[in-house]
């Protein structure tokens, strides 16, 4: 059953035109009225619903919402993943694949090393970009949470925004390092508090570097900040590569979940 992103109030017995783009989505697939599709809203708490179609115009898919249903496919840990940014299209790459195994937020950072630099329009012309890529993964993973893709800034912008008010707090920070102090990522995790039923494991803060990593002073200044360094191996990753690595250790990280006393 194809999956549809819509953001408009679902509920059962409601009627409605899809927004244009799911209107679209809809239309290439070449479907039917009375055939059958799942839509999903982008938040967990509102989980998915079936729906049949009831008209297909040129411009427009009009719909019924049947039946609605939880479902909870979201990563245990709640990984906020900060990247330095990679050239060409590894960083499509790397939203698509972040957001299937499960990311809850993307950050995509300037910094010394960087390669791409955004600015103004043409930095919310990408975010809008990265976002539509994540919501697409979402249809096609089975995710009912679209993680959010913040729009690109420094690296001095955004740790000025770690632990502000209005902005979520995180049980770990962790910063990917080659240095001889870095702890293999598997440790960070096993370290965790273990959850209680009902719960889920924590959110943590990871942040990879661009091509090149970071220079010795970002590394200092995040250090500062309470930035663990983790390592994942020996061996030196490419920056994509590093990133959705880490992403996958985190997201498909399985506590046992300890229950009420």
């Amino acid at each position: 059953m194809p999956r549809i992103y819509c953001t408009d109030h679902l509920q059962p017995g409601l009627e409605l035109d899809l927004p244009s783009g799911a209107a679209r989505h809809v239309q290439v697939l070449r479907m039917q009225p009375g055939q059958a599709l799942c839509l999903f809203p982008g938040t967990q708490a509102n989980g998915e619903f079936t729906a049949s179609i009831l008209e297909m115009g040129r411009q427009h898919v009009r719909v019924r919402v049947e039946q609605a249903h939880t479902v909870d496919r979201e990563a245990a840990l709640a990984l906020h993943l900060a990247v330095g940014m990679p050239a060409n299209d590894r960083m499509d790459w790397l939203v698509e694949k972040a957001t299937e195994l499960g990311v809850a937020r993307i950050t995509p950072l300037m910094t010394e090393r960087s390669v791409l630099r955004l600015k103004a329009e043409r930095a919310d012309k990408k975010r809008q970009h990265w976002q539509a890529i994540a919501i697409a993964a979402c249809e096609q993973s089975g995710r009912n949470t679209v993680p959010v893709v913040d729009a690109p800034c420094t690296l001095a912008e955004f740790v000025a925004t770690v632990g502000a008010a209005g902005q979520p707090a995180h049980s770990e920070r962790w910063v990917l390092s080659l240095a001889a102090d870095a702890r293999p990522v598997t440790q960070r995790l096993a370290a965790l508090p273990q959850p209680c039923q009902g719960t889920h494991a924590g959110r943590v803060l990871a942040l990879s570097g661009p091509e090149g990593g970071l220079s010795a002073p970002e590394e200092t200044l995040l250090r500062a900040q309470g930035f663990s360094p983790v390592s994942l191996g020996a061996r030196t990753l490419r920056a994509d590569t590093a990133a959705i690595a880490l992403t996958s250790a985190a997201t498909l990280y399985l506590p046992e979940k300890r229950a009420h006393a």
